[in-house]
């Protein structure tokens, strides 16, 4: 335990200095009793232990007139119209916002406080309701209920967002590796961003869950361009499997080429007939329809030559 020692009242502020660097401390009911602020000045304590007892702030009564009753209110002499108001709320039934008060014909702001502008023991006040005020308090409600009702929607749309890209990393997963996905599990997964996009551009926002709405935006585009880079990636034939599609017609091309036989090109078809007067024909006059026809007849059931030794 520390040695206390008192201090004379003659003691200089030096040597009150020196005493408080040394460590030691002073009993409070001596002559001079020192105390040390948060800034670390060494001062005289002051308070109701020398003696001096603190000055009690007086509590006045107020009468408030609203509409035709009175109300009488009991309140410090140091607080404000605002806190008045307060008091007033569950006595005229209106909201503090809502209220006016009136002093001496002036209108008091909620930040004033009563004895600064004159308010007394007695003093008579008059509050009126607020059309203004009161219109512009629901203005600001329903204003505070879109935009939480905004953030709601974004925190949902959010969520959805969160488990729709999981399901984008897995596909990209899978078809990093090679592998094949259905398209028709790629075409869902878009629709399902569109329409969470569509959520997004319905709601109206302001200030910073505008931004919020703007992020989520472009998050779910993101994944939407992801996923269409997905489904032509998954489109295209790998490499070998384009290889082999077209080697065997070629090679099978090749084959085909090399075996087939050359084939012979047709010849004009020649007629032998020992008939003389065929060869007399040509160089007598074109003989009628009849004797053609007959001619072409015979060839046709006569295809191989026959000599008719007769005829020499």
């Amino acid at each position: 335990m520390m040695k206390m020692e008192t201090i004379s009242p003659s003691a200089t502020g030096v040597e009150a200095t020196k005493a408080f660097a040394s460590g030691r401390e002073w009993p409070v009911n001596g002559p001079a009793a020192w105390e040390v602020r948060p800034c670390g000045m060494l001062v005289q304590k002051r308070g109701s232990e020398d003696g001096v007892a603190a000055v009690p702030v007086p509590v006045i009564r107020v009468r408030v007139k609203h509409e035709s009753s009175f109300h009488e209110m009991c309140i410090s002499s140091q607080a404000t119209f605002g806190e008045l108001k307060k008091l007033l709320a569950g006595r005229t039934g209106l909201h503090p916002q809502d209220q006016k008060i009136l002093f001496k014909d002036k209108e008091r702001e909620s930040a004033a406080f009563l004895d600064l502008a004159g308010v007394k023991d007695r003093s008579k006040l008059i509050v009126v309701k607020d059309p203004t005020a009161q219109a512009k308090r629901f203005v600001e409600m329903r204003r505070a209920v879109k935009v939480e009702k905004a953030a709601k929607s974004i925190s949902e749309v959010s969520l959805q967002v969160d488990k729709l890209a999981s399901q984008v990393s897995e596909l990209e997963a899978i078809v990093l590796k090679g592998g094949k996905v259905a398209e028709r599990e790629v075409l869902n997964l878009i629709e399902l961003l569109m329409n969470l996009l569509l959520k997004l551009d319905g709601i109206i926002a302001d200030g910073d869950v505008k931004l919020e709405r703007k992020f989520q935006v472009r998050r779910v585009q993101k994944y939407v361009e992801a996923l269409d880079v997905l489904k032509n990636k998954n489109s295209m034939p790998s490499a070998d499997n384009h290889r082999q599609s077209h080697r065997p017609p070629q090679h099978q091309q090749k084959q085909q080429t090399n075996q087939s036989p050359a084939l012979p090109r047709p010849m004009p078809s020649v007629i032998v007939t020992t008939k003389w007067e065929t060869f007399d024909s040509l160089f007598s006059p074109a003989p009628s329809a009849p004797t053609s026809a007959a001619a072409t007849a015979a060839s046709s059931e006569a295809p191989t030559p026959r000599f008719d030794w007769e005829l020499f």
